[in-house]
């Protein structure tokens, strides 16, 4: 799996275009907002979209999320639904964090975990880890080792759990469970800051670290 993030909104969220190089099919995850930048990154890498997948419902995630769908005419696939109250409540959010107007919207496809995304022919597996939201999927591309966390773990921190029905005990338990199993050399594509890998957070990150031997 080939992966360009790309940061998006004031919120600098990371919205990854990840394709397959042997057919040049390729998903957007998490288009938060900035649409022509988005769509001239899939242009410039000659990447033909021909899905969006969402992690979770928070607006720098989602907020550009129709515009780029009606625009490649593509379906939308994720989060859990354990997230909808957030994707119903978007104009809420757009508010709340003073962005533009975002309409709300219902995903082409729920997800649950243990199923699988195809893009090309990569296989992503879903991992539902809650506790950010009571909705968050993670995607695994096992190939290239390669995960994308959204804002369930970031180089040296978590996720927020202040937010509406976040739980940081459940964060921390998806956290251990789902993702500190991965492999070590697996890097992690976090929805904010920069990428990691699951041994350096294992070895470094305050909230994991130590207990893993």
């Amino acid at each position: 799996m080939e992966i360009q993030v790309i940061p998006v909104t004031p919120f600098a969220q990371n919205c990854s275009l990840i394709w397959d190089s042997s057919t040049m099919l390729g998903a957007f995850v998490d288009p938060g907002g900035d649409i022509e930048k988005l769509i001239s990154a899939a242009s410039n890498k000659g990447v033909n979209i021909e899905k969006i997948i969402l992690t979770h419902g928070h607006l720098d995630h989602v907020g550009g999320t129709v515009a780029i769908a009606e625009h490649y005419n593509v379906p939308i696939v994720g989060p859990h639904v354990g997230d909808k109250f957030w994707l119903d409540a978007l104009m809420q959010q757009s508010q709340m964090f003073g962005f533009p107007p975002a309409q709300s919207f219902a995903p082409t496809e729920w997800l649950n975990d243990n199923d699988t995304i195809s893009v090309g022919t990569l296989t992503l597996d879903v991992l539902h880890c809650p506790g950010h939201t009571p909705g968050h999927v993670v995607l695994v591309e096992r190939t290239s080792n390669k995960v994308i966390v959204g804002d369930v773990i970031f180089a040296g921190s978590i996720g927020r759990t202040d937010f509406p029905q976040g739980n940081h005990q459940q964060l921390i338990d998806s956290i251990k469970q789902k993702i500190m199993v991965l492999p070590d050399d697996m890097t992690i594509y976090p929805g904010h800051g920069p990428t990691t890998t699951i041994a350096t957070e294992k070895a470094t990150n305050p909230y994991v670290s130590g207990q893993f031997g």
